[in-house]
């Protein structure tokens, strides 16, 4: 899914680029269950895999063409920075498994709930963690996403853990990947270098005892485990492109175009079961995010109109 909405060297304006960029990136990213519908019948822990050892070549001819490799270079020799690029590795894991193994199990509709969730999580977490100042009109929000979870899980008997793990997986991802002092494009790339190591040791015993798909005598499961690098690096790296073009409001209200594909994809083409309780949870969210919203574009509106003021 989606960077977090604080992304690194944002403007202070809006561009055309900026917003086709990240438009283009939230559309893929909303589009993606219809790939991993095509490789359900694949165990998620491979695709896991797969997806950070073929995302490697790509980020890092990125970073070639960026000219950009000197950024890993000083990274590799900072322990602190591989210990901070080692942790948002393990969570950025930890939410992709979960996404992928939700999908193939017609779990996507959860899924949805889970990121629109998450950026009323990332203000709570700045509140508790950073001790920032929540407004009303947060406040409100967060609240009505909390009564939200209360009804999926009265009605479920239990908390909505896909939801919650997905949200908090990448809330604490968003929040970490802020502190690690290197670009978005470098940072991927530190992220997924780390990870093809134990990747390719588990892909390597898969094939070795037959459980694995990339050896099959048939050529689809081959492409389709190839294209994961490209389903994964390709919308990272052009998200990162476009939201150093965008401000950052913009982008806050741009990063509702994913899960509101995944759950329109999950209702109608997934036929996934959509009752009553589902229905109020989801009213409820999209209440929360228009507060949220509308407070957010209010308070943009009146940072530009202070900065636009004349000087006494």
């Amino acid at each position: 899914m989606a960077e977090p909405i604080n992304a690194p060297e944002a403007t202070n304006g809006d561009s055309l680029s900026g917003f086709l960029f990240a438009l283009t990136a939230y559309l893929l990213w909303g589009f993606l269950p219809f790939f991993m519908k095509a490789v359900a019948h694949i165990p998620a822990a491979e695709v896991v895999a797969h997806r950070i050892v073929w995302s490697v070549p790509i980020a890092g001819l990125v970073l070639i063409w960026l000219g950009r490799t000197a950024d890993i270079k000083h990274a590799l020799a900072s322990p602190r920075m591989l210990g901070m690029a080692t942790l948002t590795a393990v969570l950025v894991t930890i939410n992709w498994g979960i996404y992928v193994w939700a999908i193939s199990a017609d779990r996507a509709i959860e899924t949805a709930l889970g990121y629109y969730i998450n950026p009323l999580f990332s203000i709570f977490l700045g509140a508790v963690l950073l001790k920032e100042k929540l407004t009303r009109a947060q406040v409100a929000a967060i609240a009505l996403a909390a009564a939200a979870v209360a009804i999926l899980a009265f009605d479920a008997g239990g908390l909505p853990w896909v939801s919650l793990s997905l949200c908090f997986s990448w809330g604490f991802y968003a929040f970490f990947r802020k502190t690690l002092p290197i670009g978005p494009n470098q940072g991927f790339f530190l992220e997924v270098l780390l990870l093809s190591i134990p990747s390719i040791g588990y892909i390597i015993w898969l094939e070795a005892t037959g459980q694995g798909h990339f050896g099959d005598t048939g050529t689809a499961d081959v492409l389709w485990l190839l294209a994961c690098g490209i389903v994964t690096a390709g919308p990272l790296m052009i998200y990162a492109n476009g939201a150093k073009l965008l401000k950052l409001s913009t982008i806050g209200i741009m990063q509702y175009i994913a899960p509101t594909l995944i759950f329109i994809i999950a209702i109608f083409v997934f036929h996934e079961p959509f009752g009553h309780a589902q229905m109020a949870a989801f009213g409820l969210i999209w209440a929360a995010l228009i507060i949220y919203s509308g407070s957010m574009l209010t308070s943009a509106r009146a940072r530009r109109a202070e900065e636009l003021k004349p000087a006494e």
